[in-house]
């Protein structure tokens, strides 16, 4: 909807051109079919939480299904406020983060239901003097921000006009801190526990991911850098950049499911020489 510059098809809300089926023709079909989409991610929400409230034990996983459903209400307020206050960047840009911060919830819902999640525990040992857990953290942390960034950059100018070149350099510097991270993280986890496919699948795809993304990060610059000079929003400028978006968003994803997962099975290196000194009664060093 964003490189189609449909934003403001409609400048009803929640209404297009005060019907609830308008006709879907131009940039109306995408301004008014990513609001058919929200709301079958909010219909849906809704069922999760009543199927958690109604079938999940674990109290905090309850919460966190409240939490995702409050989540899916202020994304759809904020979608409301663009509209409303015809565009401006700042909120634009939260409407963006909060759909990240909603899909962070979701996947982490899923990755807590699952069945691997429940029948695994504290089984492996922290290995190396800075913890993985750690280094998880720092790159899902990094891997926000620069979504943050992104998602500003992204809606800071429309097709027709050159990106603000304060922003592409911190998008740049934000890809840099990104591979530092996440690659350092991912080959760590990679390194440390072979054959542990608990850990080493998602870390393997993400690394995967993290080089796809920078292709199409540097593609997705070359084309929307050609964009003010076409007469249109074009297929090619479109796909690239939503592909980009998309990919970012599965790298967020994948980095959510290892971070969980190593805090899931490695316990932390106090725990490790807790047990040490109660089966052995000495402290292991």
């Amino acid at each position: 909807m964003t490189s189609h510059d449909a934003g403001l098809a409609t400048s009803d809300w929640p209404l297009s051109n005060g019907q609830v089926f308008p006709k879907m023709v131009g940039n109306l079909f995408w301004e008014h079919g990513h609001r058919m989409i929200a709301t079958s991610v909010g219909i849906l929400t809704i069922c999760l939480m009543i199927y958690l409230l109604g079938k999940e034990r674990r109290g905090w996983v309850r919460k966190l299904g409240v939490i995702a459903l409050a989540g899916v209400i202020a994304q759809g307020l904020l979608g409301g406020l663009t509209v409303k206050l015809l565009l401006p960047l700042w909120v634009s840009s939260a409407h963006a983060t909060l759909a990240q911060l909603f899909f962070c919830t979701t996947v982490s819902l899923a990755v807590f239901t699952s069945r691997s999640w429940i029948e695994a525990g504290p089984r492996l040992e922290e290995k190396g003097s800075i913890p993985l857990r750690y280094l998880c953290t720092v790159a899902l942390v990094t891997i926000l921000m620069q979504l943050v960034l992104g998602a500003t950059l992204r809606h800071s100018a429309t097709w027709s006009q050159n990106l603000p070149t304060d922003l592409v350099l911190a998008h740049v510097g934000g890809a840099l801190a990104v591979v530092i991270a996440l690659g350092g993280t991912a080959l760590t986890v990679l390194l440390r526990y072979r054959g542990e496919t608990f850990l080493t699948r998602p870390a393997a795809i993400a690394l995967t991911l993290l080089v796809v993304q920078l292709g199409l990060g540097i593609t997705a610059y070359i084309t929307r850098r050609a964009s003010p000079g076409d007469p249109q929003p074009l297929n090619p400028m479109i796909g690239i950049t939503v592909a980009h978006v998309a990919c970012g968003a599965l790298v967020f994803a994948t980095t959510i499911v290892l971070t969980l997962r190593t805090f899931r099975v490695v316990r932390p290196a106090h725990a490790t020489l807790e047990l040490d000194k109660h089966s052995t009664g000495v402290v292991s060093i």
